[in-house]
């Protein structure tokens, strides 16, 4: 898919001051258009782990029930039966899992949902989803299709600079034989699910569709894991057959091999880069301004690494200077870098327009508590962020029409 010249924010809904699809999350569309911005992009929206994490979510198709505004609004017999004849793939093994009252807050998700993504759409804002590689070990895709797990081993990451040991997600891996066999039924219904919610989509970890961590289940640390090979283009030519063309960004970040860009660009997908990693490294450094490409999504930061204020405060003096950037508000000219980025879409977390510091960071990889926890104040993205924000957003050529 080739995206268009724009730019966006990503911001959870979680991260609004009710934390709610209520009228707060209206006012943040109103402020978006307000700012020139023509994406919304949101972490996934299934039913967060005990931590909050929605990367460990009991369902790759439920939505959590916690983002309702008005969670006890009445839900007819029509429209439970209806929403149940269109979802027959995964909503049975929902309700069983999650128990009464988990059909009906489906019905009321979608009806908020829907009401918020209508609205953003009258003002030409569209919403950016994300898809998680893997579920959660305990949860209704588990429970409901054991057959499409395996026993033994668990996703995580190899040892890489930033830790020695891996990182041991935990979650369980795929039995990729059984899922050809079934013609990738599973994933045709996750992303036909996505299709629903959402007008483009974020595939967490692309890579580990080439090729994936697996750790013994026994083992505490990743640091003893080993490679395997993943399904490749077969999974999304099934998906694509089923579907038509699917409107994703193949998260490429990370330890990514030629096989990896091999398969996003047969795919016709938009890739990643991260302007906190711009500065220095090789010449061949994709994520240096130099090196981009326009069909591709340029990040200042993301919910996984610093905010770009935090990021900034912990390099040294020489690092600093090497970034051109300015002391009193590096974020505002990352944001300049990123608007005028070869890229064709632009996204910029909330709390680079803020110029928050660590302390606003959404997760930090790795760790368990204290994630998934900061929230904008009622009011603080304000009219002159707006203008300002739409001010870069000009000078980009990324204005919507």
């Amino acid at each position: 898919m080739q995206l268009t010249r724009s730019s966006g924010i990503f911001l959870h809904p979680t991260s609004l001051p009710s934390r709610r699809l209520d009228r707060e999350a209206y006012r943040f569309v109103d402020w978006l258009a307000a700012a020139g911005q023509s994406w919304w992009q949101v972490l996934p929206l299934g039913p967060p782990d005990e931590f909050g994490s929605p990367y460990r979510s009991a369902s790759a198709f439920a939505a959590s029930p916690a983002l309702l505004a008005k969670p006890d609004a009445r839900v007819s017999q029509a429209e439970l039966e209806d929403f149940v004849a269109r979802h027959p793939f995964w909503i049975g093994e929902w309700a069983r899992f999650a128990g009464p009252g988990a059909i009906a807050d489906q019905v009321r998700f979608e009806r908020e949902w829907g009401a918020l993504r209508q609205y953003a759409a009258e003002r030409d804002v569209r919403l950016i989803g994300d898809v998680p590689i893997y579920v959660a070990d305990v949860g209704s895709d588990v429970e409901g299709w054991p057959e499409l797990f395996e026993q033994g081993e668990v996703a995580g990451a190899p040892p890489d600079a930033l830790s020695a040991y891996g990182q041991r997600w935990g979650n369980p891996l795929y039995d990729w034989p059984t899922h050809r066999a079934t013609g990738y039924r599973w994933w045709i219904e996750r992303f036909r699910r996505v299709s629903e919610l959402v007008d483009l989509a974020r595939i967490d970890h692309f890579r580990g569709f080439v090729s994936y961590w697996a750790v013994p289940a026994s083992h505490r640390s990743a640091r003893r894991g080993h490679w395997r090979r993943g399904p490749g283009r077969e999974l999304f030519d099934a998906v694509v057959a089923a579907l038509g063309a699917l409107p994703v960004i193949a998260e490429d970040l990370g330890m990514i091999t030629p096989p990896v860009h091999r398969l996003r660009d047969a795919l016709g997908l938009p890739g990643m880069v991260v302007l906190h990693w711009a500065f220095g490294g090789r010449r061949d450094n994709p994520h240096a301004t130099a090196n981009h490409r326009a069909n591709q999504v340029v990040y200042t930061s993301t919910h996984d690494t610093d905010t770009t204020v935090g990021w900034y405060r912990s390099l040294t003096p020489a690092g600093r200077s090497a970034t051109g950037l300015a002391p009193a508000e590096p974020h505002w000219g990352l944001i300049g870098l990123a608007m005028a980025s070869r890229a064709s879409l632009a996204i910029v977390p909330a709390q680079d327009v803020l110029g928050l510091g660590s302390e606003a960071r959404m997760n930090r990889p790795g760790e368990v508590e204290g994630n998934w926890r900061w929230r904008l104040e009622p009011g603080e993205l304000t009219d002159a962020d707006a203008a300002r924000l739409r001010e870069a957003t000009a000078r980009g050529r990324r204005l919507p029409g």
